[in-house]
């Protein structure tokens, strides 16, 4: 009897044993498993990190390089002991950028290009947005995707055409038809006018229109069809639908547009130096600035400070724009459905 006792008792360490080197196993592997997640989560945050740090240091680099040439005599710039803060802060170089800019007039024109522009923008592109999202008519996918090949077709391309339709404007084909008959020349110049700008912006056509229209596309089609069918009851035509229903639910994709188009409108060099020929933009003036120093044999040296002081001129404005709206432009970027 004892010794069958001892045999149940020897069994039952052994399976005591091995029940614990099990869980010793078990409790190793999940172990192992959370040090591998957690350093994982280690490496991906760092790494990211990284990442946007290295873009940060990328994209404020060359606003804080300008501050800091901006406000320094140019001696300095050689000087190996300045590196960001100049020992000795001076306005000359701003003043002189403000002057070579001519800012208060090529800032005034610049605005009224620029928000009237960005107005009619989101309105034509709004209202053609909200026709590919919820009409069905025929050619609409031809349409739309000739609607998307103006994102990728640069405005070099078309350039040419553009310039001679504004110097000789005849009010889309009317002034042409007319002149047949009356045999004088109808045309008119809109160079140096914002009307070649304004007129783009009204028909859909603007600056960046074909990225505008589909931004609206992608937000309309994620709205609830109800809106529209309860505005229909209620005796709403296609219209006073998108007027009174559908516009005041697209207000952070308005404001995206919005935002990115005064952006693109203020920053646009190459269409404003082709049609204003004798006026002054914000981007424009940097080039005119360039050309007015050169004329006055300056220092290499203050050179180099006056054109930074005059591109922290120019994106003033639009700095302080973001500053303001970056709450509001960051939730409407959330909130777009642009990946819809």
């Amino acid at each position: 009897m004892n010794k069958g006792g001892n045999n149940l008792s020897i069994s039952a360490k052994i399976t005591r044993q091995l029940k614990v080197n099990l869980l010793n196993s078990v409790n190793h592997k999940i172990n192992k498993e959370k040090a591998l997640k957690s350093s994982g989560a280690i490496f991906w945050k760092v790494f990211r990190f990284s990442i946007l740090f290295g873009l940060s240091f990328v994209l404020i680099y060359p606003l804080l390089y300008s501050l800091s040439v901006s406000f320094r005599p140019f001696e300095e710039l050689f000087d190996p002991s300045v590196i960001w803060i100049p020992k000795h802060f001076t306005l000359i170089n701003i003043k002189d950028a403000f002057q070579a800019m001519d800012y208060p007039s090529s800032f005034l024109r610049t605005i009224g290009l620029n928000v009237v522009s960005s107005f009619l923008e989101v309105a034509s592109c709004a209202l053609t947005g909200y026709g590919f999202a919820r009409f069905k008519f025929k050619g609409k996918n031809l349409l739309f995707s000739m609607v998307l090949f103006t994102i990728i077709v640069p405005s070099q391309s078309t350039i040419i055409p553009m310039y001679v339709s504004y110097r000789y404007f005849d009010f889309f084909g009317i002034g042409k038809l007319i002149s047949l008959f009356t045999g004088t020349n109808m045309s008119i110049n809109l160079l140096d006018t914002n009307w070649t700008f304004y007129i783009p912006s009204m028909l859909g056509v603007g600056l960046r229109a074909g990225l505008f229209i589909y931004i609206f596309r992608q937000f309309f089609r994620g709205l609830p069809k109800e809106l529209e069918e309860a505005a229909y009851i209620d005796g709403c035509g296609p219209f006073s639908t998108f007027i009174k229903v559908m516009l005041p639910n697209s207000f952070q994709s308005m404001l995206t547009v919005l935002i990115l188009s005064v952006v693109w409108h203020w920053n646009e060099y190459y269409l404003t130096s082709m049609f204003f020929l004798n006026k002054w933009t914000i981007s424009t003036a940097l080039t005119g600035m360039t050309s007015h120093l050169n004329d006055t044999n300056l220092n290499p040296y203050a050179f180099v400070c006056k054109m930074q002081s005059g591109s922290l001129l120019a994106i003033l404005p639009i700095l302080i724009m973001y500053i303001v709206l970056q709450k509001y432009f960051t939730e409407s970027i959330e909130r777009t459905g642009i990946v819809g």
